[in-house]
């Protein structure tokens, strides 16, 4: 099923991380006519919301890269937020998508989906194998849900809705909030700023703080507020305290690449190359005499297929198939921030999974490879971080 560069094409999420870089990369290949909005425009929670906007705007594609993310320490203190805001988002939009006959779907998930002890590195076919990590289970449930859904409207309705799983993303547009972001971010901040107090350097402590106040603390607060306040996030004159052990492995994904991959699927790759089965296309997507997709809904029922047997793991996981322990990537943000001071573990923190390596096989069937290394990726991030201060 072909987009063309005439589409409409509706990035949810077009602010975030991923989002942003896909909105970039879909512009570079000449696919002009996006349709985004911000959470202040549409609140993607709010069902009758996006129906309206859906009646409005008619997308033939959709991205679905909006959800409610965070770290450990976000994912631990608003569990409830994280499966309803995730599952509210998923459900309005993949529904009203349906509803409104849109051609293709792209639905971005998160690799911790997968069970805690999944053996390494973690194939498709090991999702809901065995449980899942505790300290994002509800955040994982939530995408689980919707990789499900993305299968269960292909195999019932005929739709062409797919679903990536990435691994831990950074990039441009990250989220640098020290309470509720991501494991690299943070990190980086945090020995950006104790470099900053080794060095006396109190004006871009202060100018790091106006362009993100923590807890209410701004540049402008006194100077032992701010000292108080980076304590409690372990930053402190040179030395820098991380949660855990250091030991988890990790991979990394450079969020321009995780786009790159994201396009490339959403504009080459179809439901019927995902599960190996030339017919399923002539089967499901039936042209009626018009050329609109048949969506008759008993027409495309799994039922219907008997002959196909169990159709599971539909999904894709995108990554580089490389890992490193939060330890060594700490050196590396040190090297990038030019850090020569000490950066310590509590053990008594939470490690999260012990290990998250995906199997990237399937992504390299379909045609695409990661660009970025994570050597290149982290001193291009902080590059950014650096600017993004000046603006």
């Amino acid at each position: 099923m072909t987009l063309n560069k005439d589409s409409k094409i509706y990035v949810a999420g077009h602010r975030g991380l991923v989002g942003s870089a896909i909105w970039n990369n879909l512009l570079e290949r000449g696919y002009t006519r996006l349709v985004g909005r911000t959470h202040s425009e549409l609140d993607l929670t709010d069902q009758q919301a996006v129906h309206r906007f859906f009646d409005e705007e008619r997308p033939d594609a959709v991205v679905l890269a909006a959800a409610f993310v965070g770290g450990i320490m976000a994912n631990s203190l608003y569990r409830a937020d994280f499966i309803m805001q995730n599952m509210k988002i998923q459900c309005n939009v993949i529904s009203e998508a349906y509803t409104h006959g849109v051609q293709k779907l792209l639905f971005l998930g998160s690799t911790c989906i997968y069970p805690k002890n999944a053996p390494q590195p973690m194939r498709e076919d090991c999702l809901l194998t065995s449980p899942l990590e505790y300290t994002n289970e509800e955040y994982a449930i939530a995408k689980i849900a919707g990789l499900k859904m993305c299968e269960s409207y292909n195999l019932q309705y005929g739709t062409n809705y797919i679903a990536v799983m990435p691994t831990n993303l950074y990039g441009p547009n990250d989220n640098f909030h020290l309470e509720n972001s991501h494991v690299m971010p943070a990190m980086m901040r945090k020995v950006y700023l104790a470099r900053l107090m080794h060095d006396g350097d109190w004006l871009s402590i202060g100018r790091d703080l106006d362009k993100r106040p923590v807890e209410g603390i701004s540049g402008a607060s006194p100077r032992q507020a701010i000292t108080q306040m980076l304590a409690k996030y372990g930053i402190f004159d040179n030395r820098v305290v991380l949660w855990g052990t250091g030991t988890p492995l990790r991979e990394f994904l450079w969020s321009e690449d995780m786009a790159d991959a994201s396009v490339h699927v959403l504009l080459n790759v179809d439901f019927s190359d995902i599960i190996g089965i030339e017919k399923y296309s002539s089967v499901h997507y039936g042209a009626t005499t018009n050329g609109a997709v048949d969506r008759d809904h008993t027409a495309g029922r799994g039922g219907a297929l008997p002959q196909l047997g169990e159709i599971r793991n539909c999904h894709i996981n995108v990554g580089t198939g490389r890992e490193l322990t939060i330890r060594q990537l700490s050196q590396l943000v040190a090297k990038a921030v030019g850090f020569q001071g000490t950066i310590e573990f509590d053990a008594s923190k939470p490690d999260g999974t012990p290990r998250k390596l995906i199997d990237v096989e399937k992504l390299h069937r379909l045609g695409w490879t990661h660009r970025v290394e994570i050597e290149e990726g982290v001193s291009r991030l902080f590059q950014w971080y650096c600017n993004s201060l000046q603006s």
